[in-house]
């Protein structure tokens, strides 16, 4: 059995080669906090966010793409691999794991270990950018150039790919969950209410987005006063919300620009023609697109089923051969 799994900051999902995109659940795993004894995993974990008793704690094992918490990811990456592939495995399947373009050589080989402990009997790594360009059904065998903007939770990864190989990357710790935070920090700021995570991620879905007028809706938002201590509801239209996302959203504006300044001419040349491509989840934020079409003067397109293009992709990465480093590589261009 092979499976490809997109080991994300905000949902890991699966993929069986041949079957397709078999479990998504959320990155989050609840536990004692005294024992550490492992409560529950993904979906009924993530229920738990901001709700638990002093004794039980819900954490998110990775940050910013990477692995914060090496012991629960191997219990989650375990955990899943074993919901796929059944609990008594007759052979170790090999798995290929998704990890952001940035990410050093020893965040790199933690992830492998992970998925090795957990149960994997191989385990190749494919840089996201790839993957996504894979998944998006993007040629990037060819000498022409292609452009992926890859938002995820944790991490954005920008990347120009041409003849099999990254030819310009840049990868940003900034995702949804800063969009999250940057929600959370508005809030409290501009009417003293306070929310938690859930409810910003709810509300960043439901009206967030990143072009004037590409959502126009009013929406009550639940917290707790700061200064009475007690609980109230705001009123707050989707062109608020716009602004209070502004700051990491220009952040991943400039990254895109910045990574098109060092592209070489002729791939700059076809990726004008070609446009960019976005995929993750960062992508269903409404206007997104139209955001970076409008700063970058290059036509940009959501990719269809963003949330799962890198982890399709993984299926078509399997095909290729890795390296030393157990990382797919087709070829190196620069």
């Amino acid at each position: 059995m092979e499976l490809g799994i997109d080991l994300g900051t905000a949902n890991v999902l699966v993929l069986v080669r041949g079957r397709g995109v078999v479990l998504q659940e959320p990155s989050v795993v609840a536990m004692e906090s005294e024992s550490r004894k492992v409560v529950a995993i993904g979906s009924d974990a993530r229920r738990m966010l901001g709700r638990t008793p002093g004794s039980i704690v819900a954490v998110r094992p990775l940050r910013d793409g990477v692995i914060a918490d090496y012991e629960v990811t191997e219990v989650m990456l375990r955990y899943f691999i074993h919901q796929v592939a059944g609990e008594r495995m007759l052979f170790r399947p090999r798995v290929m794991i998704c990890i952001p373009a940035g990410i050093t050589p020893v965040e790199r080989r933690a992830v492998r270990d992970a998925g090795l402990q957990a149960g994997a009997g191989r385990v190749s790594l494919v840089e996201e950018p790839m993957a996504a360009a894979l998944g998006a059904g993007l040629d990037i065998t060819k000498p022409a150039g292609s452009m992926v903007v890859d938002i995820g939770g944790g991490t954005t990864d920008v990347a120009v790919l041409a003849l099999g190989g990254v030819v310009v990357s840049e990868s940003l710790r900034i995702g949804g969950d800063r969009l999250d935070e940057a929600l959370i920090r508005w809030l409290k700021k501009e009417e003293n209410l306070l929310i938690g995570e859930r409810t910003a991620e709810t509300l960043k879905i439901e009206a967030g987005s990143a072009f004037p007028g590409a959502r126009q809706s009013v929406s009550d938002i639940r917290g707790r006063d700061m200064v009475s201590g007690l609980p109230r509801t705001v009123h707050v239209d989707s062109e608020r919300i716009r602004l209070a996302l502004q700051e990491p959203l220009e952040a991943i504006v400039e990254a895109v620009k910045r990574v098109l300044e060092r592209t070489p001419p002729e791939l700059a040349a076809d990726i004008y023609d070609r446009g960019v491509v976005l995929t993750g989840g960062g992508a269903l934020l409404g206007g997104l697109d139209r955001l970076l079409a409008e700063e970058t003067g290059v036509f940009t397109q959501v990719a269809e089923d963003p949330l799962t293009c890198v982890v399709r992709g993984t299926a078509k990465a399997m095909e290729y051969e890795t390296g030393d480093d157990h990382l797919v590589v087709l070829r190196k261009v620069m």
